[in-house]
């Protein structure tokens, strides 16, 4: 197996120089930066550094992650967090639990010791909400459905189709928001009874960039999806 590291950014340039640094290169085949249209320098010193680089052009991380599906050479796609959310020493913990065989590991933020720094009062009881309510409603059992830091096996994006659009128009439309697929993920790998995993980790504080968390409206959009996946895919 290889592997593909995504990097999402927008205006990332603290946190991709005081992370990267600390990133083994060897581990993967293609490091890959997803960038929403910074301004500060991000996207130059990525080029610098040799990464891949794409510039979305329809907004949405969703839109940006099928942008650049074509783009991604891994048979495992790693999506971390460069503004200091995903702590870069757990890469090889991530990449030794996937080589087990298993179809997907998540860097789970509440599983054993590990805390989110970056969490708040609200954040904090949303994530324990949704994941109670995907494990009750898809017979699964996650302590973090929602995190971005986690791998699996790229192929899962068209057998899961994360990258249709049925999946989330409808509550996309509702709540008048553009929502990601990570949380759609853990809800059909959960009911296609796929090999999951957790591994501990911790979320720091971010270093820089900017917060793109739309509180209330993904929240809703989300737990809509939750429960219409109840029906609606098998």
């Amino acid at each position: 197996m290889n592997y593909t590291l995504l990097l999402p950014t927008l205006n990332e340039i603290n946190g991709m120089k005081a992370i990267m640094p600390k990133v083994d290169h060897e581990l993967f085949e293609q490091i890959l930066v997803l960038d929403g249209g910074s301004t500060d320098g991000t996207i130059e010193w990525a080029k610098e550094q040799g990464y891949e680089v794409h510039i979305q052009t329809k907004p949405g991380i969703r839109n940006a992650y099928n942008e650049v599906l074509p783009l991604i050479r891994g048979d495992i796609l790693i999506t971390f967090s460069p503004d200091g959310n995903s702590v870069p020493e757990l890469l090889p913990d991530l990449i030794e639990e996937m080589e087990k065989g298993r179809d997907m590991v998540i860097v789970s933020r509440y599983l054993g010791d590990a805390v989110s720094d970056d969490d708040d009062i609200v954040t904090k009881f949303g994530n324990w909400l949704f994941t109670k309510t995907v494990n009750i409603l898809h017979n699964a059992s996650y302590t973090d459905v929602m995190v971005i830091y986690r791998a699996y096996k790229t192929q899962l994006i068209y057998d899961l189709e994360l990258n249709l659009d049925e999946g989330y128009v409808t509550p996309e439309r509702l709540f008048r928001t553009l929502i990601s697929w990570e949380p759609l993920l853990s809800v059909r790998a959960a009911k296609r009874k796929l090999d999951i995993g957790e591994i501990p980790g911790d979320e720091p504080e971010r270093i820089g960039g900017e917060r793109k968390l739309q509180v209330f409206k993904w929240g809703a959009a989300y737990y809509f999806q939750f429960f219409r996946e109840k029906f609606y895919w098998n």
